[in-house]
């Protein structure tokens, strides 16, 4: 014990607070504009374009929402996370569960689609590993609350 009471304790934990929120703010305005990406590819494209891209864009909106439920997870981590989610809704469609339910809501139709179709697999690893070349980029301050390594001088 230090002597103080433990008053050492809450200060390690305030940074580590304020870096998780940086992390959850900065994740959801990357879900934000990632559904602005979205409805603009929609918008001003069709095709295999728009299909691939918003299967990327899924991932990668599924990756910014675990950002928000799990910032201080490792990015690698997130991503592998919304490749794996993505890929179970898309083999869920195996199924005919998700067609169903997108015949009776719009919100299931979204979320869970309702024909798997292979090459959407694909896409999604593209999502990821676009998010995670994201979060890379953005850099360790903020994408990696309480993951970054102790040094000697944070003990």
């Amino acid at each position: 014990m230090t002597g103080d009471g433990g008053a050492a304790a809450p200060s390690r934990r305030a940074p580590r607070a304020v870096a998780a929120l940086r992390v959850r703010a900065v994740a959801a305005g990357a879900a934000v504009l990632t559904v602005l990406a979205g409805l603009g590819v929609r918008a001003f494209a069709d095709g295999d374009l728009a299909k691939y891209a918003g299967d990327a864009l899924y991932t990668v909106l599924v990756c910014a929402l675990a950002a928000v439920i799990a910032p201080g997870a490792r990015p690698v981590a997130r991503a592998g996370a919304a490749l794996a989610f993505s890929w179970a809704v898309e083999l869920l469609q195996l199924t005919g569960v998700p067609a169903d339910l997108s015949r009776h809501s719009a919100v299931a139709r979204l979320v869970l689609g309702s024909t798997f179709n292979a090459p959407d697999l694909f896409w999604y690893v593209v999502g990821a590993g676009f998010a995670w070349a994201v979060s890379a980029v953005v850099g360790p301050a903020t994408t990696s609350a309480g993951c970054a390594p102790r040094t000697s001088a944070s003990r």
